[in-house]
């Protein structure tokens, strides 16, 4: 486990602004929507979604070879102002110093969101905190809040430590922007090598919350999913500060995503700077079309273009 830098992850997130080189976009591409090859980057987030949704479209166009790199959010934006890729796929749209710095090389990135997203806390399952509420939250992100016997004073002591998948991830930036509101993360901040990894630590810790994309825990059919959930409890959340119910604690279910309940919510988007027709536009399209968005449905988030049919049951 590596203590996060700050200084490290906001300077490795400006590094895209530094250099810029002649690469893939410039050279001459003879790819189609349907065939030839691509690289694309994609936050490490995604990987199982893209993974599927490069298998299904795949199979489909047997001409076609998608090659996806997973990465920290900071290193998905750095490959693509460095032109080292011309199609991504990242937990936000471009933001205004990065649009500038295209409008420099006088492109204009396409940009569609695909997905709805969110964030989960997990603990362990020896934790009886499992519901939280955003000022909790907020209070344990900035260090204000570093044993959990100061959110219940029966629970048994221990000094919180929290873990993010890397230092660099849009989970931690999400955090930074959303939770601390720019505010530092307290020096008991940690990151692994990879979700499988925080997954792991988490199980073995039991002061330990880890901080991970829903993606990885939405898909009950599938088995890393399963695996994962069998080994830690997701938080409810609440956007009360004072909750007066069970029902007051939302889980990242895809009906609360849908329906914007659930606090830690993000969405997902196509960032793509082809200057023509080519694979990445064909596979793009494919993402946002029917058959993509439907695998999008069957992984437990939420379809840009797709309405989610929410059930309500009476008791």
């Amino acid at each position: 486990m590596n203590k996060i830098n700050l200084f490290t992850f906001l300077f490795t997130a400006g590094v895209a602004f530094a250099t810029f080189s002649c690469g893939q976009s410039g050279s001459k591409n003879t790819d189609t929507p349907t065939s030839g090859s691509i690289k694309i980057s994609a936050d490490e987030s995604y990987a199982p979604i893209v993974d599927s949704q490069i298998q299904t479209f795949q199979g489909l166009y047997k001409y076609a070879k998608v090659q996806a790199v997973y990465k920290p959010e900071a290193q998905v934006v750095h490959d693509l102002l460095t032109d080292t890729i011309r199609f991504a796929i990242m937990a936000r749209p471009l933001n205004d110093r990065e649009k500038a710095e295209f409008e420099k090389l006088k492109l204009t990135p396409r940009m569609n969101k695909i997905a709805v997203d969110g964030i989960a806390l997990i603990i362990n399952k020896e934790n009886t905190d499992t519901t939280l509420t955003l000022q909790q939250i907020r209070s344990i992100f900035t260090g204000k809040t570093t044993s959990w016997s100061q959110l219940d004073p029966t629970a048994k002591d221990g000094k919180i430590t929290i873990v993010f998948d890397n230092s660099n991830s849009s989970t931690a930036r999400f955090i930074l922007d959303s939770i601390n509101q720019k505010q530092p993360l307290p020096p008991n901040t940690y990151a692994s090598t990879s979700n499988s990894n925080l997954v792991d630590y988490v199980a073995q810790n039991r002061n330990a919350i880890g901080v991970i994309g829903v993606n990885w825990i939405s898909d009950r059919r599938d088995s890393t999913a399963i695996s994962f959930l069998n080994k830690v409890n997701v938080v409810g959340i609440s956007r009360s500060d004072n909750p007066t119910s069970v029902d007051d604690f939302i889980q990242p279910y895809q009906g609360y995503l849908a329906q914007g309940t659930y606090p830690l919510r993000r969405e997902v988007f196509i960032i793509s700077k082809e200057a023509r027709a080519g694979l990445g536009t064909g596979f793009a399209s494919f993402i946002s079309g029917d058959k993509g968005q439907r695998i999008i449905l069957k992984s437990g988030l939420v379809p840009a273009s797709m309405p989610v049919r929410i059930v309500g049951f009476r008791q």
